[in-house]
């Protein structure tokens, strides 16, 4: 499922080729989207290619081509992709193990909520267990210890994760390229961002073009999550 955003720039793009024959220039998708910066138009780009609606083609200048549309611009239904979630939870000061997930029934288990995590500016996250949301035991793996937090803040609505969403967190201290992981910075903030190891630099990722990316040395970012699931309430 695409967001708003992905939505309208991948029809942007197939209209200006249907009409042209070539994509727009990402100074063309800044203006048509609204955005401040082209910064956002890439973090776009990546996630279509990553869905597999787009190619970028390599030496070919606006080398975009489109591979397939979804329902909603005249394409063919598919079957749900997979989630690309994978982030986690956070050490702390805690002392010791956050109680151990309870099962509820055969299709659900609780799991502690140890606290907030920053989806926007970072904040300190809590790590002390408040109370349980149940968790449908699909989103869980048979690896290591699963915790919920709750996310305060707007920087990753475009990856589909809302204020006040409460997120499922596999706890690791590895991430790959492009998973969205439970990162403590500098020692005492914890913040929920994509992951992109740049060399010997760290980059945290929003999914709000709102919003800039940060570039640290890898010594000042720990990972200590990795989403595998979310809960929204209505």
């Amino acid at each position: 499922m695409l967001t708003k955003k992905q939505l309208e720039l991948l029809s942007f793009i197939d209209k200006r080729v249907a009409r042209d024959g070539v994509p727009p220039s990402f100074d063309e998708m800044k203006d048509a989207l609204k955005l401040r910066s082209k910064s956002g138009i890439h973090r776009l780009i990546t996630a279509l290619e990553e869905r597999g609606f787009i190619r970028r083609l390599a030496h070919k200048a606006r080398a975009i081509e489109i591979v397939k549309l979804p329902e909603a611009l005249g394409g063919t239904p598919s079957a749900p992709e997979p989630s690309s979630f994978s982030p986690r939870v956070i050490d702390g000061d805690r002392v010791g193990q956050p109680p151990a997930a309870m099962p509820v029934s055969s299709g659900a288990i609780e799991l502690p909520v140890m606290g907030r995590i920053a989806a926007g500016t970072p904040i300190e996250a809590i790590s002390e267990s408040s109370h349980n949301v149940a968790v449908p035991t699909g989103m869980l793996s048979n690896q290591g210890n699963h915790y919920a937090l709750e996310v305060k803040g707007d920087s990753m609505i475009d990856a589909g994760i809302n204020n006040g969403d409460v997120v499922v967190i596999r706890e690791t201290g590895t991430a790959d390229n492009g998973d969205i992981v439970v990162a403590h910075v500098e020692g005492y903030e914890a913040t929920l961002k994509r992951f992109r190891r740049k060399g010997e630099m760290i980059a945290l990722e929003a999914a709000n073009p709102a919003y800039e990316t940060r570039v640290l040395p890898a010594g000042q970012v720990k990972v200590q999550g990795k989403l595998v699931g979310l809960i929204r309430t209505y």
